[in-house]
């Protein structure tokens, strides 16, 4: 099977729907995350204390059923729904490069995308199952939320592998190409480079620094889109 995605011939036609379409969903991503951030400080920061017990979690999910829902939501399935449109506009912005970084990169989008999918339908339907289990057995719903958290984590929510090697793809082709401004580039490969360098478990800390980093870069992604502006220059010896 083929994979087909929206192309262009060259710079000038880039299509100006789709890239505010991108433009749109990359600052919808960017509400996202400031989203996350906001409650993981706030409403969830007894339940993200990396202090709590794996029982102190359960309590807390049982009695904020509807905020847990609601941030699993938010982070990881309205978020996945964005980056699909992102994905492909920054793909149709980046195609006339003709490098094999271009389609890479968005293979890595999508499938951050799916994880992003994979997490939050894992977390929310965990939720209901936990909660549920816990007002018979509360010692067997805290093994089975120890065991969904690990494997939640692994997929999306304890590093962020993937989507930094996306995020630094796209801002290196876009840094050779000048179809990006250069210091929104350069803000994406500091970033990408935080993200990725989470899969080292030593190095979980910088997550926040991915974070904090990406919000910017959406905006900042999500503008240039909106802006529709074809690239001034492109090198197309990239291999």
């Amino acid at each position: 099977m083929t994979l087909h995605l929206p192309h262009t011939a060259d710079s000038s036609t880039v299509r100006p729907r789709f890239q505010r379409a991108g433009g749109i969903a990359a600052l919808v991503a960017a509400a996202t995350f400031v989203f996350g951030i906001a409650m993981f400080a706030t409403t969830m920061s007894d339940y993200t204390d990396p202090d709590s017990t794996p029982a102190e979690a359960v309590d807390f999910l049982v009695d904020h059923q509807g905020s847990l829902l609601a941030w699993y939501l938010g982070i990881y399935i309205v978020f996945g729904t964005a980056l699909v449109p992102m994905a492909l506009a920054l793909h149709e912005r980046l195609r006339s490069a003709a490098s094999l970084m271009v389609p890479s990169a968005t293979v890595f989008g999508f499938v951050w995308v799916g994880l992003m999918f994979a997490t939050g339908m894992i977390s929310n339907i965990g939720i209901e199952v936990v909660a549920d289990l816990a007002e018979t057995d509360a010692q067997q719903a805290t093994a089975v939320w120890s065991s969904i958290d690990a494997v939640t984590d692994g997929l999306g929510g304890g590093n962020e592998l993937v989507g930094g090697i996306w995020v630094l793809l796209v801002s290196l082709v876009a840094l050779r190409t000048n179809v990006l401004p250069r210091s929104l580039n350069i803000l994406g490969i500091v970033s990408a480079v935080a993200g990725v360098a989470t899969v080292i478990p030593a190095f979980e800390v910088i997550e926040m620094v991915f974070g904090l980093g990406l919000i910017v870069w959406f905006v900042w992604v999500g503008i240039a889109l909106l802006r529709s502006e074809a690239p001034a220059t492109v090198d197309r010896s990239m291999a």
